[in-house]
């Protein structure tokens, strides 16, 4: 072979080897890139998963009754006084720090998971910084929201407060001394309410006061706070028993009915006559401006006052198309209104004599429905649940309620129910307030949050009503799938309690966007739903206590239904509602557009 082709090739072959160098150490450059972005996401999402878990930590000692309430007995001795200006600012302090730590999070670098996480996160800071610094602590008290109730479920030794060992009683004493330092800085907020204009209407005060005089009870024996003393258990000794018992005969005769008769004088005489004859949150300096902070708090949504009310209106008229349709179907000849009034006093549907037999008849419809769960829910928790009467202190005021499980599930979620008078309890709406309170909405929703394995602590604990609501009103909705509802009765109860929470709709924004008096809330319900009077007064009541809260549900539901149906819709053959539920209740509780956003990114994954 010719030298010159000799020396061809070897410069080719020379060429190749060094283009073949030069690829090789790009190629480790890349990976060297791609490693070094890698450990960059790493870092990004350990700094934030470090800084979730500092919040969550940070704001259980801020809030010692959530941790309570979660199961953490850390704090059990703990009551901040929230009511004290260094104390709120405090708190503020605490929200506006974890706002700054959270804008500085690369969000670029974090999953898509976690990208939701982080919108909760930015939301949470914003809403609660606004609702801490508006002047809405002036009315400490009411007859609906207030500490001084959930404090009273503490002292019965029934609730998330636990009396099972000396350490529990002791620091039952502690928290109880620290709450009542709080309790008696009510009268001084509510003095300042009176000089500014935020004060409670008449109506709400007069609700209060004989809440505050159950806890001026001489008789030891039937005073709350003294009851977890007279149920010991086996395991504390004679003498400790003896001992804790004087402590807690001194904190009721020595603190507490003096601290409750002190502040139920005060609202009995100078706070009544300051009272306002007005209803609506409109009517104290900044009010409008508060509801509509109130109104984004629980939807979860921008909407106002205006187009709310219009929703309202136009839900109420069709679901009354619906409820003509159940009257035509039992026989009943007169107008709806007066079927209404048939429904609400027809003895037929109050059977029972006896608390017991009211639980008992929830419990039958929870075996009722179990066989059909299954088909609709893939996910189902682990929480134990039971249904249990509202203490009587708080009977005559009370709606019904869920109260949650404990994170660690050693207290199960409970269904409360006011039975203030057995006789005149009327049924024809407890298959989808069991749906509703009970299974599977609060307790399905709230229970799967608090045992993800996936989501952040602070997560689990979270409650948005414009989704905990939402989902809660809209399983009313599965009763037929569920196998209840063959009664015409509690289908028509079912449209009453979507009926109810259409009609919050239109007198929760009468009343503090468009200056409704509770006179003619209360009217408005009696013409358009099947609750009685005295049920209604009380819900009325309620939504002036907390404007807003009542808007979530119709809101929240409206969504989510909306949601199933773009769902079904676009996946056709392909739509499965166990799995429609599953990817609805895994997010934990979360702003409406964020729960879209999901579903539908879910729906376009599926539908290709």
């Amino acid at each position: 072979m010719p030298l010159i082709f000799i020396k061809l090739l070897f410069l080719i072959t020379f060429s190749l080897f060094l283009a073949a160098c030069n690829d090789a150490q790009e190629t480790r450059k890349a990976e060297q890139t791609t490693t070094a972005n890698s450990a960059s996401e790493i870092d990004v999402s350990a700094e934030f998963a470090q800084l979730l878990d500092t919040y969550y930590e940070d704001t259980l000692k801020l809030f010692p009754v959530q941790a309570t309430y979660e199961g953490d007995k850390r704090y059990n001795d703990r009551y901040p006084n929230y009511l004290d200006d260094a104390v709120k600012q405090k708190v503020i302090g605490h929200f506006k720090r974890y706002q700054q730590k959270a804008a500085a999070i690369d969000t670029s670098a974090l999953s898509s998971t976690e990208q939701m996480t982080k919108s909760v996160f930015d939301w949470e800071m914003e809403m609660n910084i606004a609702g801490w610094e508006a002047p809405s602590d002036q009315t400490p008290l009411d007859q609906m929201w207030t500490d001084h109730l959930t404090m009273g479920q503490f002292a019965s030794g029934k609730s998330a407060q636990p009396f099972n060992t000396v350490t529990d009683y002791e620091a039952w004493l502690k928290r109880a001394e620290e709450y009542l330092n709080w309790f008696r800085s009510t009268e001084v907020k509510m003095r300042e309410g009176m000089q500014s204009g935020w004060v409670l209407p008449k109506s709400l005060i007069k609700k209060v006061t004989p809440q505050l005089a159950a806890m001026m009870e001489p008789d030891l024996d039937k005073h709350l706070f003294f009851q977890p003393v007279k149920n010991f258990p086996d395991a504390i000794s004679g003498a400790d028993q003896e001992r804790l018992t004087e402590l807690y005969r001194a904190l009721v005769l020595e603190q507490v009915i003096p601290a409750y008769s002190k502040i139920h004088e005060f609202m009995t005489g100078e706070y009544m006559t300051a009272g306002r004859d007005t209803s609506g949150i409109d009517a104290v300096p900044g009010g409008a401006e508060f509801y509509q902070h109130q109104i984004k708090l629980y939807t979860t949504t921008d909407m106002s006052a205006e187009e709310i009310h219009a929703l309202g209106l136009s839900e109420v008229a069709r679901i009354r198309g619906e409820m003509e349709k159940v009257k035509a179907e039992v026989g009943y000849a007169g107008d709806l209104r007066s079927f209404f009034d048939f429904v609400r006093n027809n003895k037929d549907l109050m059977p029972y004599k006896e608390p017991q037999q009211i639980i008992d008849f929830y419990n039958e419809i929870h075996a009722r429905m179990k066989p059909s769960v299954d088909k609709l829910f893939n996910t189902q928790p682990t929480t134990a649940f039971e249904v249990r009467r509202v203490e009587p202190f708080r009977e005559k005021s009370a709606a019904a309620h869920y109260n949650p499980g404990s994170l660690d599930g050693t207290r199960p979620g409970i269904f409360y129910t006011p039975i203030p008078d057995a006789s005149r309890y009327n049924i024809y709406d407890a298959e989808s307030l069991f749906l509703h309170e009970a299974i599977p909405g609060h307790h399905f929703q709230i229970s799967l949050t608090q045992e993800s394995e996936t989501l952040p602590k602070f997560r689990k604990t979270l409650w948005y009503s414009g989704y905990g609501e939402g989902w809660a009103l809209y399983t009313e909705s599965l009763g037929r799938e569920l196998g209840l509802y063959t009664d015409p009765y509690q289908y028509f109860g079912m449209l009453s309690a979507e009926m109810h929470r259409a009609i919050r709709l239109v007198v929760d924004t009468g009343l503090h966007a468009k200056g409704w008096t509770r006179e003619q809330a209360i009217q408005y319900s009696l013409e358009n739903e099947a609750e009685a009077a005295d049920s209604i007064e009380r819900e009325i009541e309620r939504y002036m206590a907390n404007p807003g809260q009542a808007l979530a549900y119709k809101i929240g539901q409206l969504k989510i239904q909306e949601l199933r149906d773009h769902a079904a819709q676009s996946l056709g053959d392909k739509f499965d509602i166990a799995e429609f539920h599953k990817q609805v209740l895994e997010t934990g509780c979360v702003p409406l557009a964020l729960l879209e956003q999901k579903i539908r990114n879910w729906v376009t994954k599926q539908a290709a």
